[in-house]
């Protein structure tokens, strides 16, 4: 019961850390996004930086959806995810990592998962902040096939323990991207309509002058 006891724990610490991003940001953050726009969608190259310049995203659109890799970083410069997209959903291999790197150094991994067109398909494996194996889960088009997990002194789980952890972390893990998502979505290039008429305005005082 004691061990179960961890195990839970551990799921919740999990949860805990994926829920509360470490770049998620108030609206008022003064997070200033740059990028193009087509259609009055973004298109093009994206990048979103702090008061300071730092960069906190970095990534691409093609006619308003997401594409190839979005990286983000924390306020302090830590590489925390790197997720690509195809088509707006995301496809290919998530890397995340622990945003609590050393001074100098490099961040511990956390994650890293295999999606097709927007599910888990492949291989998932996580890792304790020390480094240690924490999970190995395979996946097929969304279904849990075989599942392995250890605990932060390296015990392994059973079958059933790790099996209900993978369903924990995907949950986690979905909160997770769902911040990182809201964080983008909060700060879009200015591709508004009402831009068109200033722009134009603009440019006719431009050939006024110039006349």
């Amino acid at each position: 019961m004691v061990e179960a006891a961890r195990h839970l724990t551990g799921a919740l610490l999990w949860a805990a850390a994926a829920a509360a991003s470490p770049v998620a940001a108030a609206p008022d953050d003064g997070l200033t996004p740059t990028g193009g726009c087509r259609d009055g969608r973004p298109h093009g190259a994206y990048e979103l930086r702090g008061r300071n310049g730092a960069l906190r995203v970095a990534g691409a659109f093609n006619r308003g959806k997401r594409t190839s890799s979005f990286i983000f970083w924390t306020a302090t410069g830590v590489r925390v995810a790197h997720i690509p997209y195809d088509d707006g959903v995301r496809s290919g291999t998530v890397s995340l990592w622990y945003a609590d790197a050393p001074r100098g150094g490099d961040a511990q991994q956390k994650l890293e998962s295999s999606y097709t067109a927007g599910v888990l398909d492949g291989p998932t494996r996580s890792w304790h902040p020390e480094g240690r194996a924490r999970t190995a889960f395979v996946y097929t088009g969304g279904t849990l096939v075989e599942a392995k997990a250890w605990n932060a002194a390296g015990a392994p789980l059973t079958d059933a323990a790790a099996r209900a952890l993978a369903a924990r972390d995907s949950a986690a893990d979905e909160r997770y991207y769902s911040s990182l998502d809201a964080l983008v979505a909060a700060h879009p290039p200015p591709c508004d309509e009402a831009a068109v008429p200033r722009q134009s305005a603009q440019a006719a005082s431009t050939e006024t002058n110039r006349r």
